[in-house]
């Protein structure tokens, strides 16, 4: 009975989305909650699910097998594929969170974009913020948890680890596959990277 209820539950929530112009690419995967909010002019593609406490803005693209639960998409945001929105995430407008990152408890500001393959946790982001492919925000020490600043116009580079406490002040780049654990200044760049060594004709002993 409880399971008949629950079908009864989201064939009433597509219904009601499908009326008031929400696009749904093959409904019947997507699961809304029964809060679920969503604005105008928004697509949401198969296999797509809906936590307690969200809200979508307008003119919002969630594609394929994104996960969404108490948090605030805001308008012209791009969310997805494999995309995982934890509780307290802001996603101002503009922005972006791509295929396979995870984002919790943090606000990615107006046209900033994490398009693969990051997790940022406990973060706040400004504008026009490009994070690369493999960032991690090292929130978690094994004690507490600790906050990462990154300021506006700020552009990190790919496979890099920010330690937290920590603030990216505006205007500053941070070289791929750095490991960043102090504050770095306005305009400034930070790289943390050991030095190329190549050892010509070299061959690997035989035993």
């Amino acid at each position: 009975m409880k399971e008949l209820n629950l079908q009864k539950l989201q064939k009433r929530l597509r219904n009601k989305f499908l009326k008031s112009g929400v696009k749904m690419i093959g409904p019947d995967t997507i699961y809304f909650s029964k809060d679920t909010k969503i604005g105008k002019n928004v697509t949401i593609e198969p296999f797509v699910v809906f936590g307690l406490k969200v809200k979508i803005g307008n003119n919002v693209n969630i594609k394929s097998f994104s996960h969404l639960e108490n948090c605030k998409i805001e308008n012209k945001v791009d969310v997805g594929p494999y995309a995982r929105i934890r509780p307290g995430t802001i996603l101002k407008e503009g922005s972006k969170i791509g295929n396979f990152v995870e984002i919790k408890k943090s606000t990615l500001g107006k046209n900033s974009k994490a398009n693969h393959l990051s997790y940022i946790g406990d973060s706040i982001i400004g504008k026009l913020v490009n994070i690369g492919a493999g960032t991690i925000t090292c929130n978690y020490d094994g004690v507490k948890k600790s906050r990462t600043n990154i300021k506006d116009k700020v552009f990190i580079g790919s496979n890099s680890s920010l330690v937290a406490p920590i603030t990216i002040n505006e205007g500053s780049l941070v070289g791929a596959g750095s490991v960043i654990t102090k504050n770095v200044r306005k305009n400034s760049l930070a790289l943390t990277r050991g030095v190329q060594t190549e050892i010509k004709d070299y061959k690997i002993k035989k035993k």
